[in-house]
């Protein structure tokens, strides 16, 4: 019989392997939107963009943000760490995390329907979100400084 200490490597690479993907790409489709946001409307770039954001966002972040969240869910609880301090802020700048995707997929399908209001200055402020989310995140679960 396998104990959690035989998965628990396997588990926490797949885990990093998942939060690298969804990191990637929720930096990355901001930055697309930047560009978009200047192109102009049912041009060829536009519909260019269109396309990227679409895949980018249906084949690569959504995919790794719920492997993400599986993994790291299995991991906190075969660990027994629902009762620390440092998981609790973790989550919490988690929610802020899915926040921030649940915004990228909204404008995403304002651009598709060529509605977007933003202009590309908003999109490079938002591009900073997903960073500062995710050095807190990584603080949290490496020095669980509570």
């Amino acid at each position: 019989m396998t104990s959690f200490a035989d998965w628990q490597p396997w588990l926490l690479s797949l885990h990093i392997v998942a939060v690298i993907a969804w990191m990637a790409g929720m930096l990355y489709l901001p930055r697309l939107y930047v560009y978009h946001a200047d192109a102009k409307s049912g041009s060829e770039l536009s519909e260019t963009f269109k396309v990227m954001e679409r895949r980018l966002l249906r084949a690569i972040i959504n995919p790794a943000m719920i492997a993400a969240w599986i993994l790291g869910l299995t991991l906190a609880t075969w660990g027994h760490h629902w009762g620390e301090g440092w998981l609790h802020a973790k989550l919490a700048l988690l929610v802020l995390m899915q926040i921030a995707h649940a915004a990228l997929s909204r404008w995403r399908r304002q651009f598709a329907q060529d509605r977007n209001r933003h202009p590309a200055r908003f999109y490079r402020a938002v591009n900073e979100i997903p960073t500062v989310l995710m050095i807190g995140i990584v603080i949290l679960a490496i020095v669980r400084p509570f």
